[in-house]
């Protein structure tokens, strides 16, 4: 019998076309996944606040005068010292003034003995004038002797009159030299800390035209910090709100205190030149304005320090538990806001979203979103190598 055997070149083309296409499938390039850079929805309260730069100083600052000329003396009082009100912290030599009070109590005494003897002449001439009076009734003197008698009662008074005006001065400037006398002893105004000594012991001060600077003292158990706020963000801020700040040595620690006042006016209106108005000129001035904000901590271990800076955060709205995504996920359509939230895999959808709370950097949600969704920022790099997705 004879054997016929297939020839194998249907069987070998059918078995290289599967092959073929196999590989075409395997090596055909498949689209890419697009790696979305995200931010997790996450619940926590959120709070809003304006951003202001601030400068500390002592709630209460005193320079400490010397309204004695004169070389001062002692200086009783160092830099950092704590003084309290009426202690004596410096003497300026007192020579003059004691010679000046010595002299005004002499001329005082020399009017008032003045005084005393136009007072016993008085009671003389009062005596010889009844007298004439008594006699000119029994005609037993002459008209001339009563009239003598009497211009001497009478010239007697107004000299006494006038001792008692001399008197008066003299007491006022006796007391004046007393006064300046007392002015060698400077005393502390206040309770406070010395914060400057400009003067040193031996030094010679003139209070002719001002009061020469000999000690500041400073409240530094209660700080006020002066906060420069801009003009776009007053209008949203009031006396009564909440404030905290940090200082540069301690950025983790808050410092909390209430707003007490707001200036109507920035500093600029202190300075004594016209307004383009009032000039005719047409010119702007480019520069910013600000009104300072003022509110007083406490500051029991004096930690902190006059001219310190301060990063100030004045609270203008607080919300408890909020949905908080980044501002940069809202997306303003027209007068209606959304976002793109990421589903499974590499797919997005725009949804509608109320916004409540906005600080430019992280937004409050009040609808449209759940806690855990995860909002599109933008793409991510292709050569990320840690994926897209980050925390709000």
């Amino acid at each position: 019998m004879r054997i016929t055997r297939r020839k194998p070149g249907l069987a070998v083309l059918l078995l290289l076309l599967l092959l073929l296409t196999a590989a075409a499938v395997w090596l055909r390039p498949s689209t890419p996944q697009k790696n979305w850079l995200t931010a997790t929805v996450v619940q926590r309260d959120m709070q809003q606040t304006v951003l202001a730069d601030g400068t500390l100083s002592a709630s209460k600052q005193v320079s400490v005068g010397a309204q004695a000329s004169g070389q001062v003396k002692r200086l009783l009082v160092s830099l950092g010292d704590t003084v309290t009100a009426g202690q004596l912290v410096a003497e300026i030599d007192s020579m003059t003034q004691q010679n000046d009070l010595r002299n005004a109590q002499a001329a005082l005494k020399n009017v008032q003995a003045q005084r005393a003897s136009k007072s016993a002449m008085l009671t003389q001439y009062r005596a010889t004038l009844a007298r004439q009076r008594a006699m000119l009734a029994g005609n037993l003197t002459a008209r001339a002797d009563y009239d003598a008698a009497l211009a001497n009662v009478l010239s007697t008074e107004a000299d006494i009159q006038a001792l008692d005006a001399q008197i008066v001065q003299a007491d006022i400037a006796a007391s004046t030299a007393g006064v300046n006398l007392g002015y060698t002893r400077i005393t502390s105004p206040i309770d406070g800390t010395v914060v400057a000594t400009p003067v040193e012991a031996g030094q010679t001060v003139n209070a002719v035209q001002s009061a020469p600077t000999i000690i500041k003292v400073a409240d530094l158990n209660t700080m006020t910090v002066k906060a420069r706020i801009s003009e776009a963000d007053v209008v949203n801020v009031r006396p009564g709100m909440s404030v905290w700040f940090t200082i540069p040595g301690q950025p983790d620690k808050r410092y909390r205190a209430t707003l007490r006042a707001i200036e109507p006016a920035p500093d600029a209106i202190n300075t004594d030149t016209s307004t383009a108005g009032a000039s005719g000129s047409n010119s702007t001035t480019s520069s910013a304005i600000y009104y300072y904000g003022l509110f007083d901590v406490a500051n029991p271990q004096h930690i902190l320090r006059i001219s310190m800076t301060a990063e100030v955060h004045i609270l203008i709205g607080e919300a408890k538990n909020a949905l908080v995504i980044p501002s940069s996920a809202l997306t303003l359509n027209g007068d209606r806001y959304s976002v793109r939230v990421l589903l499974d895999g590499d797919r997005t959808e725009h949804r509608p979203v109320t916004p409540g709370m906005n600080n430019n950097i992280e937004a409050q949600i009040l609808s449209g979103l759940q806690p855990g969704e995860k909002v599109v920022l933008g793409e991510a790099d292709a050569g990320s190598p840690d994926g897209p997705s980050r925390g709000g």
